[in-house]
């Protein structure tokens, strides 16, 4: 009997060892939950900094897209004219319609001109309820910059049309004087639609914490932090945002690291945001993008169930250690042994798991730097070089000018004067060709002069070759080759083709592409390494590119091939007998006219 109760007092000081060692377990385990969170948030929040970079991007980008509109349209002759004569109603009514025909061509809210005192004479939207048309707008901080002769530009809440707008400005010049201010808007509402679409919430904030733009509207123009009465006072001298509607925004953050947070908004519902913030400082603004807490807070619950459950299976190994020490040693060694195998299989599951995620997040990068828009810094770079090389001798020559004219010696600062023009005039080139391609075109398709077309898809790339070497190879055909098409559509595919001859040969030291013009055909050829048998079904497929990550979208051959066909025509890949690639360009034969405008 005494016997008997000791084995029993042994067992309850056993079980109330392992149920010590489990409430044990689970209180370390509830404890450690935030920080596991905290964790997973970062984690989190590093992962959201590529799609948020991406964004980043693609607004400067759609933004920039609209800088140089304004210094474009304030050339225009007609605009001086009207300044000059604004109760000319004959002129006025042409103006009107001109800019409403820019604007739908450019995709812009508005396009308008404002006389010296700010008072809109003319703008696109001219027709509609509330437009700008008589309106004074010399309180605006864009019009001043404008009217001192400076490209300007100003984030707004349009409070005649109600919309969120964008606007650039520009100075319209009658010689040296400045006559007049034209400004371009357009909506942002486009962005926040977008971002709609995405995983993550958009928002995009002033330096006062003000939400500028967000893809969630009810956050439209609401403060994240209180503002003080002296901002107040700006935004409504500016009428910059919608005073009568800035609220607050209840949040509270807590930093997680650099340029993330955790954000929790009590609205109707509370909500658990990571916040990933990047500093877009040419428009003093912070872009950031919020993922909901969710599959962070269920990383890291799975996290400690993980924990949790290895604990509790050490902890039952442990008991059964306890109860069956008393068997005989064979026994003993085949639950050890049993026990090495689960503990070696867990570690392989846990290494593969590991793996798996370190290979999920390297293909996560690949295909963001995929994405990427490399070709942009390239092209800046060669266009840098050349205009500093002429604008270098332009200095040399003005100063030279000088010397000599304060020598009295006439005739040679009239030969450096006009080597200055030379140099200003090879300059205009440069401009003139990147303008035109640039260009939008007027109407659809047309007749048009083939043999014009590729030789200004060659002018347009000379900056290129000037900058990376190669050069083109073409003779052009006797007389005009009239074929249908856009000019400026058919130019961009004959760049495209010529770019990827070039890429196709980036590991020559000289390389030359063969342009040839026969017929209504156009050929484009390489020496590269040809087309292999195994993309050649897919190479016009959208976002299918054989070039390394950050060289290309895969986007170039497709739009290429629609294009020829909504000419009637045809795009087709070939290899030559003698090595490389031959794209050729079949279009439709079409009689000459006057005019071929497009």
């Amino acid at each position: 009997m005494p016997h008997t109760w000791r084995v029993h007092l042994s067992r309850r000081n056993i079980f109330l060892f392992i149920a010590s060692l489990v409430a044990l377990t689970l209180v370390a385990g509830a404890a450690s939950l935030p920080s596991l969170e905290r964790h997973y948030f970062r984690q989190q929040a590093q992962q959201d900094t590529a799609p948020l970079k991406l964004a980043a991007e693609s607004l400067r980008a759609a933004i920039s897209r609209y800088a140089p509109l304004p210094a474009l349209i304030a050339e225009r002759a007609i605009l001086v004219d009207l300044l000059a004569r604004p109760d000319d109603g004959a002129l006025l009514e042409t103006v009107n319609e001109d800019l409403r025909q820019t604007a739908t061509a450019v995709r812009a809210s508005d396009v308008f001109v404002m006389d010296i005192t700010g008072r809109t004479l003319a703008a696109a939207t001219y027709r509609e309820p509330g437009s700008y048309v008589g309106r004074n707008f010399n309180y605006r901080a864009y019009f001043g910059q404008a009217l001192n002769g400076d490209l300007s530009s100003f984030q707004i809440y349009g409070t005649t049309t109600g919309e969120q707008g964008y606007f650039y400005a520009a100075p319209i010049e009658d010689g040296t004087r400045i006559v007049g201010v034209l400004a371009v808007k357009f909506n942002i509402d486009a962005f926040e639609s977008v971002w709609r679409g995405a995983d993550s919430d958009f928002i995009v904030s002033d330096r006062n914490d003000f939400i500028l733009m967000s893809s969630r509207p009810d956050w439209h123009f609401r403060a994240m932090r209180p503002l003080s009465d002296a901002t107040r006072q700006v935004i409504a001298q500016n009428l910059q945002y919608p005073i009568d509607r800035i609220d607050l925004l209840p949040i509270t953050a807590r930093d997680l690291g650099d340029m993330a947070q955790h954000v929790e908004v009590a609205s109707d519902t509370s909500e658990s945001f990571v916040k990933s913030s990047l500093r877009l400082a040419e428009y003093d603004w912070t872009m950031s993008s919020l993922s909901p807490t969710t599959p962070a807070t269920l990383n890291a619950l799975r996290t400690l169930l993980l924990i949790e459950l290895t604990a509790l299976l050490m902890i039952a190994g442990l008991m059964a250690y306890l109860f069956k020490q008393g068997r005989d040693a064979e026994k003993l060694v085949r639950e050890q042994k049993a026990k090495r195998v689960l503990e070696e299989a867990v570690a392989d599951r846990t290494a593969d798991l590991r793996k798996a995620l370190a290979d999920l997040e390297r293909t996560q990068l690949d295909l963001i730097q995929a994405g990427k828009l490399s070709g942009l810094g390239q092209m800046s770079a060669a266009l840098s070089h050349e205009f500093n090389q002429p604008l270098a001798a332009v200095k040399t020559y003005a100063d030279n000018a000088r010397a000599f004219l304060q020598r009295q010696n006439v005739a040679e600062a009239d030969g450096n004067l006009e080597n200055i023009s030379k140099m200003v005039d090879r300059m205009a080139s440069i401009s003139t060709h990147l303008r035109n391609f640039a260009r939008r075109p007027q109407q659809p398709t047309g007749p048009l002069v083939l043999n014009a077309v590729v030789q200004d898809a060659i002018s347009v790339l000379d900056v290129r070759l000037a900058a990376g070497g190669g050069r083109i190879v073409y003779t052009p055909p006797e007389g005009d080759i009239w074929v249908t098409g856009g000019h400026v559509r058919l130019q961009q595919v004959i760049v495209n083709l010529i770019n990827n001859a070039l890429d196709a040969m980036e590991d020559q030291a000289a390389p030359v592409v063969e342009v040839t013009v026969v017929g209504h055909k156009v050929t484009v050829r390489d020496t590269g390494a040809g087309i292999d048998e195994e993309v050649s079904g897919q190479m016009f497929d959208p976002f299918f590119t054989t070039k390394s990550p950050g060289k290309g979208l895969g986007l170039g051959l497709s739009i290429s091939y629609n294009i020829v066909n909504d000419f009637g025509g045809s795009l087709i890949a070939s290899n030559h007998p003698d090595g490389g690639a031959v794209f050729s360009v079949v279009l439709q034969p079409t009689a000459p006219r006057e005019v071929a405008a497009q």
